[in-house]
């Protein structure tokens, strides 16, 4: 398990906002209880690296039944966390009406609860992207504590649905183009 973060928090202003609720929910087709990040707080000019926030909530669905007296917040929640947030990256850095979906869960491990009232950052960093295959690392973070990491791959396929990519103009790309087609970081 790291003992460290992925990458360096601290020149980051975590109560900074680069995409609010509404703004995320224009590229992610996920709603109502399944829509997991509250804010993009930071991500670096290539879309390899991004945090997160999410809220738990006193009123969160799972609360009185995930641990009755001691809610706990589900790992598999946590990691769908991280996941949108790669989804995120990956829309952001491919102009494209692509959906990009979550396809396989590897090395992850949970080191800390996260309970209602806590602030769940979410870290993304990319390994490899493709613009129809990305792995990334993701790792969560509360109260200075990692709580959780591991490794994500996702795949995009056309035509997303209703949540249309449109809405994001970078640089002119055309919705036919992906910002950095091959890239491996290591």
């Amino acid at each position: 398990m790291p003992s460290e973060p992925l990458f360096d928090l601290d020149s980051i202003d975590l109560s900074a906002r680069q995409l609010d609720k509404a703004a995320i929910a224009r590229l992610l087709p996920h709603r109502g209880d399944i829509a997991m990040l509250d804010a993009i707080i930071w991500h670096d000019d290539a879309f390899d690296r991004g945090v997160a926030v999410h809220h738990v909530r006193e009123d969160a669905w799972w609360c009185s039944g995930h641990i009755p007296g001691m809610p706990i917040m589900p790992g598999v929640l946590m990691v769908e966390a991280g996941a949108q947030l790669a989804s995120v990256l990956y829309y952001m850095r491919c102009a494209r009406d692509w959906f990009a979906g979550f396809t396989h869960i590897d090395r992850t491990r949970f080191s800390g609860k996260v309970v209602p009232g806590d602030d769940l950052l979410i870290l993304c960093q990319a390994v490899k992207f493709h613009e129809r295959r990305f792995i990334t690392d993701i790792q969560g973070i509360v109260n200075g504590e990692i709580v959780f990491d591991g490794n994500i791959t996702g795949m995009a396929f056309p035509k997303m649905g209703s949540a249309r990519l449109s809405a994001i103009n970078r640089s002119g790309a055309s919705a036919d183009s992906c910002v950095q087609p091959v890239r491996s970081i290591e």
